[in-house]
């Protein structure tokens, strides 16, 4: 591992070669190039979970920690790792500070692997709008979780509205296991009979307020065509947020999928005994790596998005997003905001301005205090333009000082 203080990108793309080549790293199978946003005090579980999910996908994997945009300085610290802790692949873990950090594309940009899709995962609440930013505008699957919010099933609105093919959620990933057992179970019933099983009505029972509980609700809601509501449950669920399943069948017949506490699912069916089936708790890095393994559109997490937030026509919706630049540190920009609109032209009704960027970061850089600062007068022109609060908004340059420790 080399870490590299205060560089710049293309520092940090010659020393991915360098330790290619010094290393005898062969990267010609690289399947797709993972981009994880993660705050700092996350980025050690991002980390972990995307290292299991690179250890069965071969994948180049960036870290993007944008760590105080409000810092008056831009800097880029970048550790470069290559077979180590991060996997058999590589991988480079970049924390960016100041305006850099609105312009972090610039810096990942070169250091994709060529001819690779791109996946983009926030381990972080997930914007309100992917289009203003970059890193989700360039990825071709992006992958958010809804649940790291305070109101998941708002937050699930908010990715209905925003939707573009390739979206995906962790909250539908976890509910794979019981989305396959039902399925499994339907499919057993069905040959039972040797003829095709109509569901009539049901139930979810489990936490309302559950993101991945009310997408199960909508997904059979999709499929049956018939209505299924989530109902609290009289126990407490499991992180799913579901305690059981009632499916409620043609003939006269029903089928349930009861969690039992320990692992696993207890199914009932008709004219068949009761049967256990492992239903476990995945890691993230499980569920990560499920998603890498599909970069196409995931349109039974559509259907089940249209059900649960009553948005219409997702699967119809282009799938490429035209990115709309906004400054954090002046205004929030609206939901309804046409994309392409200029920077400056706030609607009626705009957040007020936030504060502009401190003259000084003394005292409050916890991180870079463990490393050292170029002379000041390298950046004396880089400091007008970020310090202006009037200025446009430019790529955010470096020092050229790249160090290794």
């Amino acid at each position: 591992m080399t870490t590299l203080w205060d560089t710049t990108g293309s520092a940090v793309v010659k020393e991915l070669a360098a330790q290619r080549r010094t290393g005898g790293a062969v990267m010609s199978g690289v399947a797709l190039t993972l981009v994880v946003v993660a705050d700092e005090s996350r980025v050690a579980e991002a980390e972990e979970a995307a290292s299991a999910a690179a250890a069965t996908n071969p994948c180049r994997l960036l870290i993007v920690v944008r760590r105080q945009v409000e810092a008056p300085v831009p800097r880029l610290d970048a550790e470069v790792v290559v077979g180590g802790r991060l996997g058999p692949g590589e991988a480079v873990v970049m924390r960016m500070y100041g305006r850099l950090g609105l312009h972090a594309e610039s810096v990942v940009l070169p250091l994709l692997a060529a001819d690779a899709p791109v996946v983009t995962w926030w381990h972080a609440p997930p914007p309100e709008r992917v289009s203003t930013d970059a890193l989700g505008v360039i990825a071709d699957r992006r992958i958010s979780d809804s649940s790291m919010s305070e109101d998941p099933v708002g937050a699930l609105s908010v990715r209905a509205k925003d939707y573009a093919p390739g979206d995906t959620d962790l909250t539908w990933t976890r509910s794979t296991p019981w989305r396959a057992t039902l399925a499994s179970t339907l499919d057993s019933v069905s040959g039972r009979r040797a003829e095709a099983v109509r569901v009539l009505g049901g139930e979810v029972s489990g936490d309302v307020h559950n993101a991945t509980a009310q997408l199960v609700a909508g997904w059979l809601s999709s499929r049956c065509d018939c209505e299924i509501r989530v109902v609290p449950s009289t126990r407490v669920p499991g992180p799913a947020g579901i305690d059981s399943v009632t499916l409620r069948l043609d003939q006269d017949e029903e089928v349930r999928l009861q969690d039992d506490r320990k692992g696993g699912a207890v199914i009932q069916q008709p004219n068949r005994p009761e049967a256990t089936v492992a239903l476990p708790d995945r890691s993230l890095g499980e569920l990560i790596g499920e998603e890498l393994r599909r970069l196409d559109q995931d349109e039974p997490f559509s259907e089940a998005l249209e059900v649960v937030t009553g948005e219409t026509g997702l699967s119809d919706r282009p799938a490429l997003r035209e990115h709309v630049w906004f400054d954090p540190m002046r205004a929030k920009p609206p939901m309804g905001q046409t994309p392409g609109k200029p920077a400056g032209a706030e609607p009626t009704g705009a957040a007020a301005p936030l504060p502009t960027v401190p003259p000084s970061s003394e005292g409050s850089d916890d991180v870079a205090q463990s490393g050292e600062h170029d002379d000041p007068a390298d950046d004396s022109d880089e400091q007008a333009v970020v310090q202006d609060a009037d200025a446009p908004a430019a790529d955010a340059a470096v020092s050229t000082k790249g160090r290794k420790r």
